[in-house]
Formats: structure tokens, sequence, C-alpha cells
């Protein structure tokens, strides 16, 4: 039996006291990867909060990551109906019917926010989604997370372009797919466009698929319940015409603004320990580079940034 199935039997509500400790050691620790990734990326995107309140905001997301990676696992060692379970509440549910609706197929767009593993037990109650699956590092962890997702009704292909043909071919037919649109893709699939103000790569996939097939964009999120009984469900209906532009960048950028709008209503419980940023061109790669660059590139950016905003403000102002 694989290891990790022992997870099966230890109750959610004591895992989690077990992420709230490892969450509170690693806070203790600003030297660890994780601690330096996140305060980077704060320092990077929250130009308008103080120090004070970038290092209490770090907390959070360091205690919100901690609980969805346990979280994640205990929902790849049950079976599918005790994940749809902890789901109590979906908002705006009528947003994903209509999009499941859609002639044209549904493409789900899930960025690394809240405990996404936990919806897609829920996701697959409504057809049969052709999800990309990329095997995980380590032959044991792997053989459980595929065996986790196997109990699914989705059809695992590969990340690359059999893969992509598979979701096309989906989509034509009227069915959907789960895209996690904020991954860093290998140059070669992706653009260098604004991410939190950010340019940075950003991957293409997504908004190829939605402009070769017209198919419904709907946006998901499975956040954490404040009173800790379970799981919410947001649908964000993702509908501005740039999404489907021909043209990768315009595209693109245009899903950034997009999960952007998701990620700012519930900011903490974004996986801000990824290195989303590794790719910037004015500094490479921002969790390597020397402190006194990155310092200069993050006031320079916010200047940037600020004659932007200070533009389109006089814009509106001219009669």
């Amino acid at each position: 039996m694989n290891p990790y199935h022992i997870f099966k039997y230890v109750p959610l509500s004591v895992l989690q006291i077990v992420a709230r400790f490892v969450a509170w050691v690693i806070i203790k620790i600003p030297s660890l990867s994780i601690m330096r990734t996140v305060s980077i990326n704060m320092a990077l995107i929250a130009d308008s909060l103080s120090d004070q309140q970038k290092q209490a905001l770090t907390k959070e997301i360091i205690y919100h990551q901690c609980l969805t990676s346990i979280e994640s696992v205990k929902s790849w060692a049950m079976p599918p109906e005790w994940s749809i379970k902890q789901i109590r509440d979906v908002h705006n549910k009528d947003i994903l019917l209509e999009g499941l609706a859609s002639p044209n197929g549904m493409l789900a767009i899930v960025p690394h926010l809240g405990t996404w593993e936990m919806m897609n037990a829920w996701l697959n109650q409504f057809g049969a989604p052709t999800i990309m699956y990329k095997p995980v590092k380590g032959d044991i962890i792997n053989d459980f997370v595929l065996q986790g997702r196997s109990r699914l009704n989705a059809t695992l292909v590969p990340t690359d372009g059999s893969g992509v043909k598979a979701i096309f071919k989906t989509l034509k037919q009227g069915g959907f797919s789960i895209i996690l649109p904020d991954h860093v893709p290998d140059p070669s699939g992706g653009v260098v466009v604004p991410f939190f103000g950010i340019e940075t790569l950003t991957s293409t996939l997504a908004s190829k698929l939605a402009s070769k097939t017209k198919c419904a964009l709907v946006g998901l999120s499975c956040i954490r319940r404040d009173d800790g009984r379970g799981f919410d469900i947001y649908c964000y209906k993702l509908d501005d015409p740039a999404l489907y532009d021909r043209d990768a960048k315009t595209a693109a950028h245009a899903l950034n603004l997009a999960m952007q709008h998701m990620i700012e209503d519930k900011c903490s419980h974004y996986m801000w320990g990824y290195r989303r940023f590794k790719h910037i061109p004015e500094l490479d790669n921002p969790y390597t580079a020397d402190k006194n660059a990155l310092a200069d590139f993050i006031c320079s950016n916010n200047q940037h940034r600020k004659q932007l905003d200070d533009d389109r403000q006089n814009a509106h102002r001219t009669p």
C-alpha cells in the first residue's frame, strides 16, 4: 500500500492543526526559500502596502498555503464523495451552468487560488472533463496523486501537443476542460505581458484554445471558509472580448487581468509561494537577483505603474 494512504485515516481537522503548526515554524525562519519567495512577490506586487502590512499578509499566505497542501493530500486519499461533501456554498453557480451549456464547450480557468484540488471532485459531477496531467516528481507521490485523480470522471492527458489536441477536440464536441493558466511556461509557449503590473512570461494555451473554439470561459476558485466549516466555490464570468483576441499578447494580458480580479478578492489564498515572476525581461529572475538590482527594479516599476495610472486618470478627465 502506498504510504500516503495513511492520510485517509487521519481526520481533516487533525491534519489542519498539523499544517498550522508547520506554518508557524516556517514563519519563524525567514531564511527559508518559501518565506523569501513570498516576501519578494509581495515586494513586487503590493507596493501600496506598508512593510507591516506586507509582513502580516505574508503570514496569512503561509498559513493558507500549508493548509491547502495538506487538504489537497487529504482529497487525493479520499473518494470523490468526501471532497464533494466539503463544499458548502457555490456563489454564482448560474455562471457555471451557462458555461457548461455552451455549444462551443467550456474552459474552466482555475488559478492556484484556494484548494483547487478539493473542487475537482465537485466539478466532475457535471461531466467528464479532459485535463492535462504532468507527473509529480517521485514515483510514490506520483502514484498516489494519479490514483486520486483517476477516481474522477476526468480523462487525463499529457502536457504536450497530444494533450492540447485532446482538449481542443473535447471543446469542439461541446465538452469542457480545466486549465491552470498561471504556470510559468517554457519560453516557446508564452508571451511577456503584465501580471499584477509586472511584465512577465505568461502561458498562451488557454487564450489560443479560446480564440480557436470560441468556448465559454468561466473562472473558478475554491476558498476555505472563515468559520473553518468546509469550502465555498466562486464562479466568475469571463466575457471580455479581448480574451478571444487572435493576438496572443492581447488575449494573455486580458486573461491575466481576469485572474488578477479573482485573486484580489482572496489575495492571501493565492499560492504566492510559487515563483510566478521568474522570467522578467528587465531583471530576469528576481528570486536570484542581487538585492540592489531587485530594489532598483521595484522602484522603477512602481514609478512606471504610477505614471500609467496618472495618464489613465487624465485621459478620463479630458472632455
